[in-house]
């Protein structure tokens, strides 16, 4: 018979149990990934796995941040689930709050960099609008919402309606074309305004109506998420991480023929073939750290993983500074970053080594800052 003692050891046992080590690593994965390939030495010298696609087709750089929104659907049920996913004062106004201050800081960031180089303090003629921060403002929030005024039976309907009616409006609306006569680069401009839109032959890869796929991305991450956490038993949740993985990974690849995979427009077959790959992946970390206990290796990624947004705004702050504090040098002005590269990096190492070289070391300063915070416990939520 077991005793009180015993009893209070067991549920604490049953409870740290139930949390999976390998979501905070996937998510510290994902964010250091993504400091990786945005920061590289040159943008002139980048190895082909380390740079986006150019246009249709998928690179492993293209995982990295649709991997973060579908881990952002999983952790979004889990944080619901404490209201018991009923629409009340207080979570409504938790969602909105967290929405509005991660597109706050997401403009914060446009901002801070627009001053870094021009000099300006009101360069609003200039500032983008959206953007990585901002889209996952926008998905989380209507996420959120969703998951409080809908049945949760009815949100694959409603993903499957955003993504079909999405690929109507590639079809019809020119959306598979590099250049401003596509639909997306016209409602952006129109709604928003070139000088606030990234240039990219006239598409913005964060644009308006591109977020409607990006929110039924976070959807699937969202039912994952219930699928996973319903269940008890750690094999269970694997196999249906795998399933539901390699369902849509080959539905992603098989529909590609006629809706090509393209991260830039966020084509519904790209939402597909990531969130597939996502949970697949998802499914190896749970097997490898929370099953089979191999967690040394994986201490480097939760230092980013407890912390994943708060380092992803330290990084970018940390990159607008180094590229824009400037100094004489060889009679001329230098950036910090462009003396690390060209002066320290690239002579040593070669053009392409080198600049991988910067990208590792900026991961590496990233990552003593999350270290910190994770050791003392601290944990910056946003």
């Amino acid at each position: 018979m077991n005793t009180n003692k015993e009893n209070r050891t067991l549920q604490r046992d049953t409870k740290a149990s139930q949390r999976l080590l390998a979501l905070d690593v996937l998510r510290g994965i994902t964010i250091a990934g993504m400091i990786l390939v945005n920061n590289p030495g040159s943008w002139g010298k980048i190895y082909a796995p380390l740079s986006h696609a150019e246009w249709n087709g998928l690179t492993p750089t293209d995982l990295v941040f649709p991997f973060f929104m579908f881990i952002m659907g999983i952790s979004t049920y889990i944080s619901l689930k404490k209201y018991n996913f009923e629409l009340n004062a207080q979570a409504v106004w938790k969602i909105l709050k967290r929405t509005v201050v991660i597109f706050a800081i997401g403009l914060g960031i446009a901002y801070f960099s627009l001053l870094c180089r021009t000099h300006n303090p009101l360069p609003f003629d200039n500032i983008r609008i959206l953007g990585v921060m901002q889209r996952l403002a926008l998905s989380y929030g209507v996420t959120a919402i969703v998951a409080l005024v809908m049945s949760h039976k009815r949100i694959p309907y409603l993903i499957f309606v955003l993504l079909a009616g999405y690929f109507g409006i590639l079809f019809f609306g020119n959306g598979y074309e590099y250049n401003e006569t596509n639909i997306l680069s016209v409602v952006d401009r129109a709604i928003l305004g070139t000088n606030h839109m990234y240039k990219d032959n006239g598409i913005d890869p964060e644009g308006l109506l591109s977020t409607l796929p990006a929110i039924a991305h976070v959807l699937i991450g969202f039912c994952c998420g219930k699928l996973l956490m319903e269940v008890k038993d750690i094999h269970e949740k694997i196999e249906r991480l795998f399933i539901i993985g390699t369902v849509l990974t080959f539905a992603g690849f098989l529909l590609s023929y006629g809706c090509p995979i393209n991260k830039k427009v966020w084509s519904p077959t790209f939402v597909l073939t990531t969130c597939g790959l996502a949970s697949s992946f998802l499914a190896l970390l749970v097997w490898f750290i929370d099953v089979k206990g191999y967690k040394k290796w994986s201490r480097f990624f939760e230092s980013f993983g407890v912390n994943p947004l708060f380092i992803y705004v330290t990084a970018a702050v940390l990159s607008i500074l180094l590229s824009n504090i400037k100094f004489p040098y060889a009679e001329d002005v230098i950036s910090l970053h462009g003396y690390a590269y060209t002066v320290v990096l690239q002579p040593a190492l070669g053009d392409y080594a080198g600049s991988l070289a910067f990208a590792l070391l900026f991961v590496a300063l990233n990552w003593v800052i999350g270290h910190v915070l994770y050791k003392k416990k601290i944990y910056i939520k946003i």
